[in-house]
């Protein structure tokens, strides 16, 4: 039986070889992998030359580390160098002081036009700053390019530190709101203006088309309050003074009617508080040249006058 087996395996090996008969040479040689094709739009050379796109590192001495370090630390702390820049004009701040040092000093901090613009001639009030005489004027007149600068952006006075007015300029004249106050900061008015106009002001012109500004009657809350001017039809000013709380107040100037130029102050009071004083006292008179000929209890160089509101006889020297 096992030998019926042994001959049973020996058979099927022999048929299966002949099957898949196949000859294998010991000396024949495994063939060589075909070549890739050579690319004709690149050589050795150009990818040795071609510069790498990895940035070197170059070694630095702690030296030259620890500058690098600093320079960059001195950057993040420099500050910024701030534009002063106020309604679209570039404005310089600039300061002024007044009356005896100590406690009852007065500081005034402001701004101003760093190139000249002529403010609007309809302005009821302008201002400028003379950085000769380190002083803040109200203008009476032309003003010059060359020395005067054009209040322009924040201000605030100050009395012994303590803030007793705040405000802003626009071109020269009053803008937005400003405020006085006490010392111990008590509010003691508070006007909003739009270019030199009180808000509730009753502005009226000599056409329709309301550009040619006849007179401006300011008004807070019903009451007289602020600057008045009235101009001449051709643009030119006629009189401006000031009123407060209904009365007026300061000097009152009447012009001449060309350039601008002033011919009578009279002052009244000195606050609206006060009962209102019922004849102004003339204290300037300017001829038409624009030179001051009077002024009172100092000099008087008038020629005899008979045009002065008032004065119904001739003076004689």
């Amino acid at each position: 039986m096992r030998l019926f087996r042994l001959t049973t395996f020996l058979l099927l090996l022999s048929s299966l070889g002949a099957c898949s008969k196949k000859t294998v040479s010991f000396n024949s040689r495994t063939e060589p992998p075909a070549v890739a094709l050579a690319d004709t739009l690149t050589n050795s050379s150009d990818t040795t030359k071609t510069p790498s796109l990895v940035p070197k590192q170059v070694a630095l001495t702690k030296e030259q580390e620890k500058a690098a370090k600093d320079k960059e630390k001195a950057e993040q702390r420099k500050p910024k160098k701030k534009k002063n820049v106020f309604l679209g004009e570039r404005i310089k701040k600039a300061y002024t002081k007044s009356g005896p040092k100590g406690k009852n000093q007065v500081l005034e901090v402001f701004y101003y036009l760093k190139t000249f613009k002529e403010p609007n001639a309809y302005s009821t009030a302008i201002y400028y700053f003379n950085p000769r005489k380190r002083k803040i004027f109200r203008a009476n007149g032309e003003l010059n390019p060359a020395a005067d600068k054009v209040l322009h952006g924040p201000y605030k006075k100050m009395q012994g530190g303590k803030v007793i007015e705040t405000g802003f300029f626009a071109m020269g004249t009053k803008h937005l709101r400003w405020e006085k106050l006490t010392k111990d900061n008590t509010l003691v008015s508070k006007i909003h203006y739009e270019m030199g106009f009180p808000r509730d002001a009753n502005v009226t012109y000599y056409d329709a088309s309301q550009k040619l500004v006849k007179e401006v009657v300011p008004y807070v809350n019903g009451k007289l309050e602020g600057d008045y001017a009235r101009f001449h039809e051709n643009g030119q000013r006629d009189w401006d003074g000031n009123f407060e709380n209904g009365k007026r107040v300061g000097e009152w100037t009447k012009y001449w009617g060309f350039r601008n130029r002033r011919h009578y102050v009279y002052e009244y009071g000195e606050s609206g508080y006060d009962p209102e004083v019922a004849e102004p006292v003339l204290i300037k008179e300017y001829n038409r040249n624009g030179v001051l000929v009077y002024e009172k209890d100092k000099f008087d160089k008038r020629d005899a006058v008979t045009d002065r509101p008032g004065n119904t006889n001739t003076r004689r020297n």
